[in-house]
């Protein structure tokens, strides 16, 4: 199994789109280990974006993701982390198949509703960000034998 960091963004939160995007984690199958409602802190928002430190939306990004609410998550899964990209969908929205997050909720990169990590090793550091140990749960789900072969 492997683990997957998700972030419903300020504007996934402001649009009322907790609900279904947390929907449609939970139905394609994936384990909710963690989840919070929290505001993240500009340490933790330069702590998770540091690979963007020299490109010219930096700032801005900063200043977006500490402006309001987010939802943050660590599901588990079989390939949790391809899986999340395609049900998250292109960066660009403009490039995001009808049927993902993005392609059926956002119209402009900067503000795009979800962020998910792109390889597990970055799951795991940015979860560290957000999460404890000790607020991770496990657990099994009742109908694992059913998503699983």
């Amino acid at each position: 199994m492997e683990r997957e960091f998700i972030m419903i963004k300020p504007d996934g939160v402001q649009r009322n789109l907790v609900g279904e995007v947390i929907s449609r984690i939970e139905k394609v199958g994936f384990k909710i280990l963690a989840m919070k409602f929290h505001k993240v802190t500009m340490d933790q928002a330069e702590k998770h974006y540091a690979i963007h430190k020299e490109r010219p939306f930096y700032e801005g990004l900063l200043e977006y993701i500490t402006s309001g609410p987010v939802v943050s998550m660590i599901v588990e899964g079989k390939e949790a982390v391809k899986i999340t990209r395609k049900l998250v969908g292109a960066t660009n929205p403009v490039d995001a198949e009808p049927g993902s997050i993005r392609g059926d909720y956002a119209l402009e990169i900067g503000r795009n509703i979800i962020h998910a990590a792109d390889t597990p090793e970055n799951a795991i550091m940015e979860y560290q960000i957000y999460f404890n140990d000790n607020e991770i749960q496990s657990y099994e789900r009742i109908d694992e034998d059913w998503i699983y072969e």
